[in-house]
């Protein structure tokens, strides 16, 4: 079978000022031209089952916001977190803060504020191209915890593909297997890895997109796995952070697969 070799998969969008005015920035770059490079975390098909359409996601891996080819003062007061996500057409970038709540402007500022989550279409956001470049390579379905164990303890490396379902959609997740617990007495395995795109099935297709969060993912078993969600998070005081705090566990159907090298 074949599966996504996730270290040689990545997202490079290209900001070029001489194509187009980019709408995603909050300072003046300070080159015309940047290509950025971001290795990948998680592939997610998400297929309305009705329409028999679908559309692939892939989640870049957080980075900080920076100013590229500086000589000093790279990264950009107030900081923050920074992970994208994309389709073939359409885009999500999703900034963390030391605060849920804190925003900074656009560049310029006459366009206002940018929320800590902007999404639209790859055109309206001014990126002269968005490039996905899913690497494939041989995969081995590992079918029994005795093969998963031993597989962990000969440090295979590992993929994890997760499906949800409810009726209206489906979505699959393909994710790299990082952090993984084994114990090779009782033949029990835990994945314990992220980040991961958590697709919200509830909502319409045109909301899809907005919908998608950040989660981390864990599954001792074929049938389930138990997200922990990135979401607004009191601490006191009236401040709220992002944090993974909301625990989610939903019927899936997982397997673990083995790269072949």
């Amino acid at each position: 079978m074949k599966t996504i070799d996730f270290a040689r998969s990545y997202v490079t969008f290209r900001v070029d000022l001489e194509e187009r005015a980019p709408r995603t920035v909050t300072h003046k770059p300070p080159f015309s031209l940047n290509n950025a490079r971001v290795p990948l975390e998680c592939r997610c098909e998400l297929t309305d089952l009705a329409a028999r359409r679908s559309e692939e996601f892939v989640l870049g891996v957080s980075c900080k916001t920076e100013r590229v080819g500086v000589e000093s003062d790279i990264w950009t007061q107030p900081n923050a977190d920074f992970v994208p996500i994309f389709s073939r057409e359409r885009f999500l970038t999703i900034k963390t803060f030391d605060t849920a709540d804190k925003h900074v402007p656009f560049y310029t500022a006459k366009r206002g504020m940018q929320p800590d989550g902007q999404s639209g279409t790859i055109e309206e956001a001014g990126f002269s191209r968005v490039t996905i470049d899913l690497a494939e390579c041989p995969g081995e379905a590992l079918e029994t915890p005795r093969q998963i164990v031993e597989a962990v303890l000969g440090n295979a490396p590992l993929v994890a593909r997760t499906v949800l379902e409810n009726g209206r959609y489906r979505a699959v997740l393909e994710y790299p297997v990082k952090t993984v617990n084994a114990n090779e007495r009782d033949w029990i395995y835990q994945t314990d890895t992220g980040t991961v795109i958590f697709p919200d099935l509830e909502r319409e297709p045109e909301a899809l997109l907005d919908g998608l969060e950040l989660a981390f993912c864990a599954f001792n078993a074929p049938t389930w796995t138990e997200f922990l969600v990135r979401t607004p998070t009191p601490i006191g005081g009236g401040v709220r952070v992002y944090h993974y705090s909301r625990s989610v566990h939903l019927a899936t159907t997982n397997q673990l697969i083995r790269i072949a090298r």
